[in-house]
């Protein structure tokens, strides 16, 4: 318990928990009571007051980011600098699992383009194809043709994750069936599922679960344990996490115990 901060005003104590919110991406009522050192009823009375202004946004049992927070987003370039050796350990795990003639779907992200490289190098495979609303990883594959067939979804051009989203991205998706998918997200968590923090793509990532066999969710130590603004799915919408050795313990704990199969790596 954080004994002095029993102590503050509302007001410093609500920019505190706002501060934890961003921080973490998600934060339980009971949690935010034992660490302010305040009952469950205070701690929701604040949540409720950061609501109001957007700042943040409840959901059962404590809050996520608010909707208001669009900056939280970095650019493809700067993500890839972020736990780039724990990306190309889960690329090349997931790549694994792929086997000849299958069809295969590739969300955008850094941790999605690592699995295309890896994907690219194995000469084992033939007759895969790939499809993804990803233009970087489109280009990542061209030199494994004709082992790797590459479908691009089409759809509206968000440069700054090189992603294609709504309208006509959907409209593929809708005529594929996937043998497997690989997806990626900003956050994963008991409390809030698999979450996103761009809307769009989260409505894609939706999609290719939906269509697809075998659901793989790669993540790396960073976003295990997080929550972010838009939710993409339960953990029962994934038949596997593929993440770093690097993630939280606990938090992988409580994952595998609600029944999500997790490799590390």
């Amino acid at each position: 318990m954080n004994d002095p901060s029993r102590y503050l005003p509302a007001a410093a104590r609500r920019q505190q928990i706002l501060a934890l919110i961003e921080r973490r991406g998600f934060a339980k009522v009971s949690y935010l009571a034992s660490y302010f050192g305040i009952s469950d009823v205070t701690a929701r009375a604040d949540l409720e007051a950061l609501a109001e202004t957007n700042a943040i946004q409840r959901v059962h049992g404590g809050a996520i980011s608010g909707l208001g927070t669009p900056t939280l987003e970095r650019s493809f370039d700067v993500a890839a600098k972020e736990a780039a050796d724990e990306k190309l350990r889960i690329g090349a795990a997931a790549a694994a699992l792929v086997e000849s003639h299958q069809v295969v779907i590739l969300d955008v992200g850094t941790t999605t383009t690592a699995i295309a490289r890896a994907l690219g190098r194995r000469e084992d495979i033939e007759d895969v194809t790939v499809v993804t609303n990803a233009l970087n990883i489109a280009v990542e594959l061209e030199g494994a043709f004709p082992r790797i067939t590459v479908v691009v979804t089409g759809g509206t051009l968000r440069p700054a994750q090189h992603s294609l989203v709504d309208p006509m991205a959907g409209t593929l998706l809708a005529r594929v069936r996937a043998d497997i998918a690989f997806i990626g997200c900003n956050g994963v968590s008991v409390e809030a599922g698999v979450s996103n923090l761009n809307f769009p793509e989260a409505d894609m990532k939706r999609r290719m679960l939906a269509t697809s066999a075998r659901r793989v969710l790669v993540a790396d130590s960073t976003k295990v344990g997080l929550a972010r603004s838009s939710r993409v799915g339960p953990l029962t919408d994934i038949d596997l996490l593929i993440t770093g050795t690097e993630s939280d313990g606990e938090q992988l704990t409580l994952i595998r115990e609600a029944g999500l199969e997790v490799l590390t790596v």
